[in-house]
Order: C-alpha cells, then structure tokens, then sequence
C-alpha cells in the first residue's frame, strides 16, 4: 500500500466524509430506483396510504441526492488541494453504504416498522440477504478505516 501524502494524511477526516456521504446517497438511491420504483415492493414509509409514501419516497429520494451531491463537493475540494485519498475514500463509501444498509434493515424494517423489504413472501430469505450484504459493506469499510487511520498517523 502507498502511504499517503501529508495533504492526503492531514485531510483524511474530510475524505472520508466524502465516501461516507456518498457511500448513503448511492445505496439510498439504488434502493429508491430499484425496489421503490422499478420492482414497486415497498415505498418508504408504507404504514400510510399510497399518496403518503410517495411523497415519503421523494423524501428518500432528495436526501440520496443531496447526500451524493455534497459528497461530490468534498471531493472536488480535495481534488483541488491534490488531497484526495482514493483508499480512504473508497473506506469511507464501503462504511456509508454498509451502515444505510444495516440501518434501513434493522432500524427502519424492524424496530421502526415503516416499510418491510417486500410483502406477501417469506422475509427471512430477504432480510439475511439484506443484512449479511450490510454487514459485509460495514465490517470491510470498517477494517479499511482502521488500515488507512494507521497510515494518516504515519505519512510519507
């Protein structure tokens, strides 16, 4: 592994951020796209009727956005200052999208109840999917924040 740069070290809370925002705008979006719009299986918030959980998904769908787009900011100005981090961001987009993943499974299908990833079917198949590919995401975004932490403390 290259050792990043002292731009690249002193700057690699900010690159992070980026991959993390963007890790939650590209899973919130491929969720909205894929299972609210083109498979119709569930709207974001379903405990209501159809009109409320479409506005609900262009909620969801605006804060994909908004994540993405800020995330593309961050990694202009890093780009900019030649501060980019490409592994430190690629942790930082695994963590993001792991922990939506895991978040909207756990938090907002079960605890919370707005929305189940289908309906009709047998859940169990689904939710471990759901949940082992979040955890998968998490746990490998995880061990490289913790590689690429040791190589900020240590730069070139």
């Amino acid at each position: 592994m290259t050792a990043p740069t002292t731009d690249q070290a002193s700057r690699a809370g900010r690159t992070l951020a980026a991959g993390v925002l963007l890790g939650l705008g590209t899973v919130a979006f491929i969720d909205e796209t894929v299972f609210h719009q083109l498979l119709h299986w569930h709207h974001f918030y379903d405990r209501s009727t159809s009109d409320v959980g479409l506005v609900s998904d262009g909620l969801f769908h605006a804060f994909s956005w908004f994540a993405t787009v800020a995330a593309l900011f961050l990694v202009a100005d890093l780009r900019r200052d030649h501060a980019f981090w490409g592994r430190r961001f690629l942790a930082g987009w695994l963590a993001g999208a792991g922990f939506f993943q895991l978040y909207d499974g756990l938090v907002q299908h079960k605890l919370f109840g707005l929305h189940q990833i289908r309906y009709g079917v047998d859940l169990v198949p689904y939710d471990v999917a759901w949940i082992v590919i979040a955890s998968g995401l998490l746990l490998a975004g995880l061990g490289l924040i913790a590689t690429t932490g040791r190589a900020a403390r240590q730069p070139a």
